[in-house]
């Protein structure tokens, strides 16, 4: 089908938070990101509307989970004068194989998937903060050989981030609240998205690893 291409923004559809509309307009303050899986079912990536409309374009998707959350209107039809519209899914499987490596990659580390793993909480003196007032904490400093890894950094507050300096929790006296570690993929990817949906929050939880902190 022949098609005038059109310029392709997110716009509000109404009060369902779930439910947008895609559409020649002005975007909306943030629009929910699409859980990308293989034809397997195991769990790739967040993919974001534009990566998902090119595969649901190319026949790409092999099946998807959920009801409709975002509608895309494309360009129209220079001989039927129809507008093309593709429903997008909030889980989304991709026909093909994907590589080995990208079955369990190791999760980058963030300051966003930092504070929510350790729940927005400092970890030496326990009070809960803004993400504006997390800062990220090396367990062994760098400058003593420590390493900027999941397994050696916490969230810690100004305060008490700057009363343990270049020391250790033991040369400080300030013990940790927490062991830090470092997170599943799966885990990952709901650490460091705040926009979930419920579809794909229910799928992700079904995927976790037994103990994972995240399963309540």
């Amino acid at each position: 089908m022949e098609a005038d291409r059109a310029q392709l923004h997110l716009v509000d559809a109404g009060n369902d938070t779930d439910r947008f509309v895609v559409a020649s307009q002005a975007p909306i303050r943030f629009t929910p990101r699409l859980l990308s899986l293989d034809a397997h079912g195991r769990v790739l990536d967040w993919i974001n509307w534009q990566d998902a409309t090119c595969l649901y374009a190319r026949g790409a998707v092999a099946w998807t989970l959920g009801e409709p959350c975002l509608r895309v209107h494309g360009g129209t039809c220079r001989t039927t004068g129809e507008q093309s519209v593709i429903e997008l899914h909030p889980i989304v499987a991709s026909r093909g194989h994907a590589r080995a490596h990208a079955l369990s990659p190791t999760p980058t580390l963030t300051n966003t998937a930092l504070f929510a793993r350790d729940a927005y909480l400092c970890l030496y003196c326990g009070q809960d903060f803004g993400r504006q007032h997390l800062t990220r904490d090396h367990v062994l400093p760098l400058s003593k050989g420590g390493r900027d890894t999941w397994e050696n950094v916490v969230s810690a507050c100004f305060h008490c981030n700057s009363r343990k300096s270049n020391r250790t929790p033991q040369q400080a006296n300030m013990p940790l609240l927490a062991v830090p570690y470092r997170p599943s993929w799966i885990e990952h990817l709901i650490l460091s998205n705040r926009n979930i949906l419920a579809d794909q929050m229910a799928f992700l939880k079904a995927q976790l690893p037994k103990r994972s902190k995240l399963s309540a």
